[in-house]
């Protein structure tokens, strides 16, 4: 990347770092700060509320991007996007006082970079490149790299531009590793339902790589100081952010960090298909984090017995329009996990917004998780049909029903 700006494109950001800080200083932020360190805490007093912008596929909803170069339009999309929430939705999300660049580095599973055929939209088609598990040749370890300078390289560049307005600091949001996906990009979901059966031990010996690979991974990032405390304003992948005081704030193990997994393409596996084949993997990646935010579309109310139940480090549980709101209800309710569930969009995203049904949908779930500390991520909205006031008011129903309860 050419790492130069025009003066104009210089001036743009400048203008739009002063436009972020200064919202970053309203009196709302620090109490939104506090409210989610209390909610992550588990000593929060009301559920927290985050609408996730990107998908939303309708002009005018997200902020779109004027710079040409492409360093510029890398820090303008992070400007613009930090105030975007406040700006369009009005949720919990804190608009920051800092500017954080992430550490490059990456893991290619199995050293097998997934090849699809892509579509005009969202959708795309998996090309296998793992038809059976016959044989494990092509199980290779995966390929990891690190690239400090490049990384070290585009923070001073990036402080060099603003930071004299919003502080500029390496970060991270929380580590990822979502084994099931990895290995349905590479073999599709049909091939690996097969293999579970035509080859147990190959695919046995095929998720046992790539847990490992992903611990020496995490590891590597440790050995080489590029870990960074993710505890604050920080991205959790499900829609959701780290403030809490349960993690340190100066972090140098990955055990000092929140982790994310999910497994959504397991959904036709049973129970104690997932506890043989997927969980004791998920289980040693797990381990390797100092708090673990689960789950992602999949109903986790089906593992959750034999499986999800017995993360030690478990402390935020996806509950997803497909999941059995009142069972997991009555699972969380005496365990130190927040209920994060996911509304579903459909109340909303087409046509007018149906608020009466958006209500009764609201309070089934603020009854089903009566005694959980509960949170709600707005996540998978793609279409507003033209109407982009949707998304705050159906934040602001979603306030009301819980002021009404």
């Amino acid at each position: 990347m050419n790492l130069t700006l025009t003066p104009n494109e210089k001036a743009y950001l400048r203008n739009l770092a002063k436009q972020q800080l200064e919202l970053s200083q309203l009196p709302i932020m620090q109490e939104r700060a506090r409210d989610w360190t209390l909610h992550n805490d588990l000593k929060g007093t009301k559920p927290m509320i985050n609408f996730e912008m990107w998908t939303v596929q309708d002009k005018g909803f997200n902020p779109v991007c004027t710079c040409e170069s492409e360093a510029a339009r890398n820090i303008e999309g992070a400007l613009l996007g930090a105030m975007a929430n406040h700006n369009m939705v009005g949720d919990d999300r804190v608009v920051a006082d800092e500017f954080v660049c992430h550490y490059r580095a990456k893991l290619v599973p199995f050293d097998m970079p997934a090849k699809r055929e892509e579509t005009d939209g969202f959708g795309f088609h998996i090309i296998s490149q793992i038809d059976d598990l016959n044989t494990t040749a092509l199980i290779k370890p995966s390929a990891i790299s690190y690239d400090l300078e490049a990384s070290h390289s585009w923070r001073d560049f990036v402080n060099e531009q603003i930071g004299d307005i919003l502080p500029v600091r390496m970060g991270m949001g929380s580590f990822y590793a979502c084994l099931t996906n990895d290995i349905v990009q590479r073999m599709t979901m049909e091939n690996m339902f097969i293999a579970m059966l035509d080859s147990p031990d190959n695919f046995h010996f095929m998720v046992e790589s790539i847990s490992d690979d992903y611990v020496r991974f995490f590891k590597g990032l440790e050995s080489r100081g590029m870990i960074h405390a993710n505890n604050k304003n920080d991205a959790l992948n499900q829609g959701s952010y780290g403030f809490c005081s349960h993690l340190p704030d100066i972090a140098a193990k990955t055990t000092d960090c929140w982790g994310y997994m999910d497994s959504q393409e397991t959904v036709g596996v049973s129970a104690d298909m997932f506890a043989e084949f997927f969980f004791p993997y998920y289980k040693k990646v797990a381990d390797c984090f100092g708090l673990l935010s689960y789950g992602c579309c999949e109903p986790v109310h089906e593992v959750w017995e034999k499986s999800i139940s017995k993360f030690a480090n478990l402390r935020k549980l996806s509950i997803s329009p497909w999941c059995n709101e009142e069972y997991m209800g009555s699972a969380l309710r005496d365990r130190d996990v927040i209920y994060l569930r996911k509304p579903s969009p459909l109340y909303f995203s087409s046509g007018t917004i149906d608020e009466d049904a958006f209500r009764q949908h609201i309070r089934k779930t603020i009854n089903a998780a009566a005694g959980c500390k509960l949170e709600f991520a707005f996540r998978d909205v793609y279409n507003l049909e033209g109407d982009i006031t949707k998304p705050r008011r159906a934040v602001e129903i979603l306030r009301e029903e819980i002021e009404n309860q």
